[in-house]
């Protein structure tokens, strides 16, 4: 086993296999897999040490330093409870983020291989995320460990309250985690990781850009001697780039950390506004649409010191939603805006124990979602006055409330590694009184270099209160959908060749009962429907070098090294059913081809070029809507993306330009929601954080 080459309270430090988009999995000289979100906010997990501290539960934490070739773990967080990869997993770091084209937490995610974002509107206004042919009802969201996902409809699950200067890093687990997290992890999660509290600093950014796009952030950061703080505040408006697509997106977002006596307390909470334009967003027939969001979040997740080994969560989300389907003026017949209002809030608590023969797992979850809304939900015997409107009521609700019971145990036996569990599972809105999920993972450190995986589990999902109960001038919910299920399997290999490194991955669903929104030809309405099976298949490559291996870059050396490199990515999906005359909305609607290439490179001292270029392939298709009529089916246009951006840095300040769609490609990711062209932005930073990194 490779050695560390620095050892401080803090934790280890290892030169191997960093900064690669699997460089956590490695520390230790073992692969690092996916295990259970028992007790913090990271799906990744290193093995405990346990020889050192055979009677306590070691906490890791994953991240960069200084930009050397090395990985830091750290003694915070997350409990050890894994050694060796067994899932597909990968992570954008902070030095990612700010080096990355994408000007928004959408845009970030697309870069990662198998996930696919179908944007309405511009800077992640509203997108929509999916995972490996998934829906984007079908990916979990969590923020730092914690479910924030949306219960009235996964078109809401990225309005997080945290901006992308608070970031600290993402990351994304590939295909089923419901043993791990949940029913509604069903075919991926991504957890978004902010800055911990732990350093004094601020960050300031300013920027703007076409079509009167003008924004600002501010990220603070207090470290005292029992209790440390983070806050960001932030805000971002556009006039739009056609008519109808104005937005004002706003957000606030706190953390801090205390050591009050014997138990450790991470408490954070935050708040977001959006309101934008939504030209043709959910129909084409009135291009007049306006949606307004809020969303506020707190949580509190408190580590007893009598008992290293368990940690207990409590939190909750709020989510406010007016859409409007006449902006302006509106028809006789038209009988008002939708207001939604939905909760969703929870308590867990888990344990791990280091035990002779491996690590053992328990962790128990408790957590109850509800709306209130005009036209979700079953009739109130009395109408709730919306807040802030006058003649508006709530006359609908609903709710459920589901409790989750896991066992995992995780065995380590040279170089192979085995991880078995499941998860139990009771809501009100299920049948049966409890569902099953049964997962196993299985690992072959095959040498040094080499590393084979395998996984398979069950999974399944609820459906959305929209799914259910919405009903429109073209929409039509189904309150009979049944949940969907499936079983997912996949295999992977993940290679090193000195400084080039690579990843295989094949992916298997067998899915039933998947929910989509369909339309029958000749109709205009579109309904809520279970497919009787749909199955997945496919295939992920990955690979990323340095410009060293080509002998390009500016410093082929050191540090700098690190920071020139190419990425390759392609990921190839295939369902067994295609959606034909019956237009799917969602469910058959993925991506075939989605391959992208990234390239980072410096061209002086302290300039720096990102790059990304794309292609998107989609199956199945759409009817045009023209001239005020609908056409006949067409199959989604393939596509080519390029976006870019320059940075450069001098003492504590950098200043940045960047292009989105640099190729002014007219695409379609939604049916008949038109979408923006080449757009131009530029901005300055101020930042103290990472000097104060560095002198730590």
């Amino acid at each position: 086993m490779e050695k560390p080459i620095k050892h401080s309270s803090q934790g280890f430090t290892f030169r191997r296999w960093s900064r690669r988009s699997y460089a956590v999995f490695n520390s230790l000289g073992k692969q690092i897999r996916i295990g259970v979100l028992y007790a913090g906010c990271s799906i990744l997990t290193v093995p405990a040490l346990a020889q050192e501290h055979p009677d306590s539960i070691r906490v890791v934490e994953v991240q960069n330093e200084q930009e050397l070739d090395e990985v830091v773990v750290s003694a915070q967080h997350v409990p050890a409870v894994s050694s060796e990869l067994m899932r597909s997993v990968q992570v954008i770091n902070r030095s990612d983020i700010e080096r990355s084209p994408a000007p928004d937490l959408a845009s970030l995610l697309e870069s990662v291989r198998g996930v696919d974002i179908r944007t309405r509107g511009s800077y992640g206004i509203q997108a929509d995320v999916s995972i490996r042919g998934g829906t984007f009802d079908q990916t979990l969201i969590l923020l730092n460990g914690i479910n924030i996902s949306d219960p009235q409809t996964g078109h809401h699950h990225l309005n997080v309250p945290v901006d992308l200067e608070s970031i600290e890093r993402i990351e994304v687990l590939q295909g089923s985690g419901a043993r791990i997290f949940g029913p509604n992890a069903f075919n991926g999660v991504i957890n978004i990781i902010t800055r911990k509290p732990e350093h004094h600093g601020i960050r300031l950014s300013l920027s703007g850009g076409d079509h009167g796009l003008a924004g600002g952030s501010v990220t603070a950061g207090l470290k005292g001697k029992r209790l440390n703080h983070h806050v960001s505040v932030s805000g971002l408006r556009s006039d739009g780039y056609i008519s109808n697509t104005d937005f004002l997106n706003g957000g606030f977002f706190y953390r801090t950390q205390a050591n009050p006596g014997s138990v450790r307390m991470d408490i954070q909470g935050g708040y977001n506004r959006k309101s934008f334009g939504a030209n043709g967003f959910y129909t084409p027939l009135y291009p007049d649409q306006f949606e307004a969001t809020r969303t506020k979040y707190a949580s509190v997740q408190l580590t007893p010191g009598f008992a290293p080994g368990m940690k207990m969560q409590a939190y909750w989300r709020r989510h406010h939603d007016r859409f409007e389907l006449f902006r302006h003026e509106s028809p006789e017949w038209y009988a008002g805006h939708n207001f939604h209002l939905s909760d969703a809030g929870g308590v867990n608590m888990q344990y791990i124990h280091l035990g002779n023969l491996g690590k053992t797992a328990l962790g128990i979850d408790l957590r109850h979602e509800r709306v209130l809304s005009n036209v979700l939900g079953k009739p109130m015997n009395e109408p709730r006055a919306v807040s802030g409107y006058e003649n508006a009521y709530f006359t609908h609700h609903y709710d459920r409330t589901g409790i989750s019971m896991m066992a995992e145990h995780n065995i380590y036996a040279g170089d192979f590694s085995v991880s078995a569990g499941l998860l139990a599972y009771a809501n009100t809105d299920l049948e049966r009184s409890v569902s099953i999920f049964p997962g196993l993972d299985a690992g072959w450190q095959m040498s040094p270099d080499h590393r084979l995986f395998a996984s398979v589990s069950r999974t399944l999902r609820l459906p959305t209160f929209t799914d259910l109960f919405y009903e429109g001038p073209v929409n039509t919910g189904n309150p009979g959908l049944r949940p969907e299920e499936a079983v997912f399997a996949e295999t992977g290999v993940h290679s090193r060749w000195g400084n080039f490194d690579a990843e295989l991955g094949l992916f298997r669903r067998w899915g039933k009962n998947m929910i989509d929104w369909v339309r029958y030809p000749g109709d205009e309405i579109w309904y809520s429907s279970n497919h009787t099976r749909v199955n997945l298949y496919g295939l992920e490559v990955g690979f990323r070098m340095p410009l060293s291996v080509f002998g390009a870059g500016m410093n082929n050396d050191g540090p700098a090294a690190s920071r020139q490199y190419l990425t390759l990515d392609y990921t190839y999906t295939q369902a067994d059913k295609q959606s034909g005359e019956l237009v799917s909305n969602y469910a058959l609607d993925h991506l075939t081809h989605n391959f992208r290439a990234g390239l980072q490179h410096q061209v002086r001292q302290n300039l720096h070029f990102s790059w990304s270029a794309a292609l998107k392939d989609r199956a199945g298709g759409y009817i045009p809507f023209e001239d005020g009529e609908y056409g006949s089916w067409k199959k989604f246009p393939s596509f080519w993306m390029l976006d870019a951006r320059s940075t450069y840095h001098f003492s504590q300040i950098q200043v940045y330009a960047e292009v989105s769609n640099l190729l002014n490609t007219h695409y379609v990711d939604h049916a008949n929601v038109p979408q923006p062209g080449r757009w131009l932005r530029f901005g300055l930073v101020f930042d103290t954080f990472a000097e104060q990194k560095k002198r730590i």
